[in-house]
């Protein structure tokens, strides 16, 4: 899919219309940060905040819900950093609240792929 120059912010907030349970799991997040240990990305770059799955999950879906899906090609440019380089969505992540923080991330991926965002795989940079 080749690249836009800027987003299309009605496909943005039709997808964001279509799972509404993922508005419901943000509301639920606390912020608490017990979700962190079971990520071994967070546990293995020093305990770096930002590879939190709580700070992944409000950095991206949270960010596209709380902008109501206006958003720049930069700022979905820093969501995919969050979905893509600081997740492998392995899905061991835990939350004791019962959020599914992997579902989250792959809606969040999903809407980004929907703007010509993904990860670039066979880069020889």
């Amino acid at each position: 899919m080749e690249k836009q120059k800027s987003p299309d912010i009605g496909v943005i907030k039709e997808l964001l219309n279509q799972k509404k349970n993922m508005k419901f799991f943000l509301s639920v997040c606390v912020g608490c940060g017990m979700c962190a240990e079971s990520c071994f990305l967070y546990v293995n770059n020093q305990k770096d905040p930002s590879y939190m799955p709580s700070f992944k999950v409000i950095n991206s879906l949270g960010r596209m819900y709380k902008k109501k899906g206006e958003l720049t090609m930069e700022e979905l440019g820093e969501i995919k950093s969050l979905v893509w380089e600081k997740c492998v969505l392995c899905t061991r992540c835990h939350c004791p609240m019962g959020i599914s923080i992997p579902a989250m991330i792959a809606w969040a991926r999903t809407i980004c792929r929907s703007q010509g965002i993904s990860r670039e795989y066979g880069s020889d940079e």
